[in-house]
């Protein structure tokens, strides 16, 4: 299942959530946790991963004296609201709950994660890829477990390109010219779709043309869209947007994925998780897609960026927070479990003993034989691990997509509506009790 969808939850809740921490009621905000008990013991876990039971089973399996209870409460913006109420309840969250990468430096702030360095976590700092372990970490604090990733990739359209005697793009400004040229020859294609709903993909953009619009200390933040790196990538989507050549509807909607299907679209920018997600939306398609890496800012550099995944992360609240630290690093360490989670649930993995594995992927059909997820492995090495969030990323993204859609129908131009949503969300974070700089 992708996670490539930022969660959406209401800014009444963050704002709630906010209020808990930086007022200093964290004694009203959570419970505390108990020491592990001896004997069998229930812990329950919330997860979106479909069919994750299967994982559930074979841990258990291996832990007789461990139960687990699985709940899918909702995935992303349906869980994290139901997690701030338990959490400022005191009582209702679970002992291990799955977090996007993006969502932890907002719930470690609360002082409601388990540093899970004491249950021993750090041993395996060496066996994640760097990235996904310095997103889920703060300092020495190990707030969660890695467990699926979405590195970058552009799958494209094969018959396409040779229809039009296309080259592979290995850079972004061959992207743009044949882009332009492609949708001259054909003027019912475009080379890709500029999705004005989705600031996770936009934001993707930003991680790998080297901007850090964001930083965190604390209550002490960063927030920076007008950086000259996150301008530069605002100005080249906002020439091709009004050069006509690419489209620019909403993504995950049914006319997005008939285009993707019937050939309006020739590529797709996006992460190792949409390789299944294509074979689903656009099968009348098998056969003509292709992976190749992402085009580059600079010829030859070989830089890439993340979009979606997530962690296993123990709140405080556990009353057995050593078996539920053992759920998160064994689900997602041990060899069997982490080739269940990327085989059979098809999760991208995080854990370089899967990603160097030999067997890791298979030649696939839908990809005229290609064996993708080793392009997706050579762009999860080239991750940039310097990559920030702010404790009020939802808020942050909510203001990006509304931004985003302005540029896009005419409003404002890209640079603009960056600058908007850099000024909403200082405002907003300010009101919260936060140090805001924009550097």
């Amino acid at each position: 299942m992708p996670h490539h969808l930022f969660s959406k939850y209401s800014k009444a809740a963050m704002t709630l959530a906010l209020a808990c921490l930086l007022t200093g009621f964290l004694a009203a905000c959570g419970g505390s946790s108990t020491s592990s008990s001896n004997g069998p013991v229930t812990i329950t876990v919330w997860s979106w991963v479909p069919n994750f039971q299967q994982a559930v089973d074979l841990f258990e399996k291996s832990h007789p004296n461990i139960k687990v209870k699985l709940d899918n409460v909702g995935q992303g913006g349906t869980e994290y609201p139901k997690l701030r109420t338990a959490l400022k309840a005191g009582s209702g969250a679970p002992d291990v709950v799955q977090l996007e990468y993006s969502e932890l430096p907002t719930f470690a702030m609360t002082g409601k994660l388990v540093d899970l360095s004491q249950y021993g976590a750090d041993a395996y700092k060496n066996d994640y890829i760097s990235w996904a372990w310095a997103q889920s970490t703060q300092g020495d604090k190990i707030y969660a477990i890695p467990q699926d990733s979405g590195p970058m990739g552009m799958l494209y359209r094969e018959d396409i390109f040779k229809k039009y005697n296309l080259a592979v793009p290995t850079t972004w400004d061959q992207f743009q010219q044949e882009a332009i040229a492609l949708h001259k020859a054909d003027p019912k294609v475009y080379m890709t779709n500029f999705a004005p709903n989705d600031a996770a993909a936009f934001t993707s953009y930003l991680w790998q043309a080297k901007a850090r619009p964001y930083t965190s200390n604390g209550t002490n933040v960063s927030v920076n869209l007008s950086n000259e790196a996150t301008q530069k990538v605002a100005n080249y989507w906002d020439d091709l947007i009004n050069s006509g050549a690419v489209q620019t509807i909403p993504d995950f909607a049914n006319d997005w994925n008939t285009e993707l299907s019937n050939g309006t679209l020739a590529t797709w920018i996006t992460a190792a998780w949409a390789p299944t997600d294509l074979a689903g939306i656009a099968s009348s398609s098998s056969g003509k897609w292709r992976v190749a890496p992402l085009p580059q800012w600079n010829a030859g550099d070989n830089v890439s960026a993340n979009w979606g995944g997530s962690t296993d992360a123990v709140t405080t609240q556990s009353q057995h927070p050593k078996e539920a630290a053992e759920f998160a690093m064994w689900i997602n360490h041990d060899k069997t479990a982490a080739n269940m989670l990327s085989n059979q649930l098809f999760l991208y993995p995080t854990l370089k003993s899967v990603l160097n594995d030999p067997s890791f992927g298979t030649s696939v059909p839908f990809y005229g034989g290609q064996n993708v997820n080793k392009i997706f492995a050579q762009s999860s090495a080239h991750v940039d691990t310097s990559f920030q969030w702010t404790p009020f990323q939802d808020y942050i993204n909510n203001q990006l997509t509304v931004q985003l859609g302005n540029a896009v129908n005419g409003k404002a131009s890209m640079a603009q509506a960056l600058q908007q949503a850099q000024n909403d969300a200082t405002s907003y974070a300010k009101a919260q009790g936060f140090t805001v700089s924009n550097k």
